[in-house]
């Protein structure tokens, strides 16, 4: 007698298609209003930071080493440039860290030690701010004597290590925000964060075509363009290392690993760029750079905690972290 044939996979019945994705949709689109809020077309709309206080000898928060704490989530590329500002100048000591991470089935950030004052970042924020209704975002810029959020802005909080803490910097010489070239930073910032850093989430929290098209198109024209650029010259701007590469480094670092795919960024990799990739290693090899970049994390946090772009939640093994470490000769580009 043959064997009795298995029955073939196959999706359910039509009516039951339809309607899962139509519930699907619907859920998807109020869970993308809370999480990404767009402009009518669709495009997504990052809301400000409310915190934007700086560090002054004689104001609120002074000057002073080991007196505040710089709180952060080792997926998020904001809090990162942070981390790789504080890397660079020898900060490790005269700036502690507090971690977060998401919690994907709150919707929030979670302080790591369990014996932190507040268990969640959202806590904290109502600390500083009684009543506070905005978004509790990092990275923080916490001052623990006067129990009060500095900055919550991680561009203000980068020119701010730059320079404001000083006097615990184990390399006090590095300037990565020199007042000849502001100007040209400022530019490169301005530019980068539109096309590329806040463009990965235009991408990828775009609610509709049109706007995904613009911003991907956009994404990938400023790569292109950088890319050529870097050709002639070890940085954006010139030989030296400057905030602009910063804020440029921490999306990149997460470009293959994330932005890719779970954000639709794919017309390239960033290892398929001959100037970006080895520019990106070089940053990279940076003195303490590379403790700061925890690449299982950025998956962990993408690819597990966004619902709504992987319902799922599996998490993809990624590429090797070992290519980081492979020679990126733009030495040749010094003095060129």
């Amino acid at each position: 007698m043959p064997p009795t044939p298995s029955p073939r996979a196959s999706l359910p019945p039509g009516l039951i298609v339809r309607l899962g994705k139509t519930v699907w949709q619907g859920l998807w689109q109020i869970m993308m209003a809370k999480l990404a809020p767009t402009d009518p077309a669709g495009a997504y709309v990052r809301p400000p930071s409310q915190f934007r206080a700086g560090l002054q000898p004689e104001g609120d928060h002074p000057s002073v080493p080991e007196r505040y704490r710089l709180i952060v989530g080792m997926g998020c590329p904001w809090a990162h440039r942070t981390l790789v500002v504080r890397a660079l100048k020898g900060l490790e000591s005269a700036l502690p860290l507090w971690i977060v991470s998401p919690s994907s089935n709150e919707g929030r950030w979670v302080f790591d030690d369990g014996e932190q004052e507040w268990r969640a970042l959202a806590d904290l924020y109502q600390t500083a701010q009684p009543g506070y209704q905005g978004r509790s975002t990092v990275p923080v810029l916490w001052d623990t004597e006067a129990r009060a959020i500095v900055n919550n802005e991680s561009a203000e909080i980068i020119e701010i290590l730059n320079d404001g803490l000083n006097d615990g910097a184990t390399r006090a010489e590095v300037d990565l925000y020199p007042l000849a070239l502001r100007e040209k930073i400022n530019g490169w910032r301005d530019r980068i964060y539109h096309a590329i850093n806040n463009g990965v989430y235009r991408c990828g929290f775009a609610r509709t075509q049109a706007a995904y098209e613009a911003a991907c198109t956009l994404l990938f024209e400023t790569l292109g363009t950088i890319d050529v650029h870097l050709a002639h010259q070890p940085y954006l701007c010139g030989e030296s290392l400057t905030l602009a590469d910063v804020c440029l480094f921490t999306t990149l670092a997460r470009f293959d690993a994330a932005y890719h795919g779970l954000f639709k960024c794919d017309r390239a990799r960033l290892r398929d760029y001959a100037h970006l990739w080895p520019y990106a290693r070089d940053i990279y090899q940076q003195p303490g750079v590379a403790a700061t970049c925890d690449f299982d994390t950025i998956r962990r946090d993408y690819y597990g905690n966004l619902f709504p772009l992987n319902p799922g939640g599996i998490i993809p093994l990624g590429p090797d972290p070992a290519d980081w470490q492979q020679p990126h000769e733009r030495h040749s580009l010094l003095s060129r």
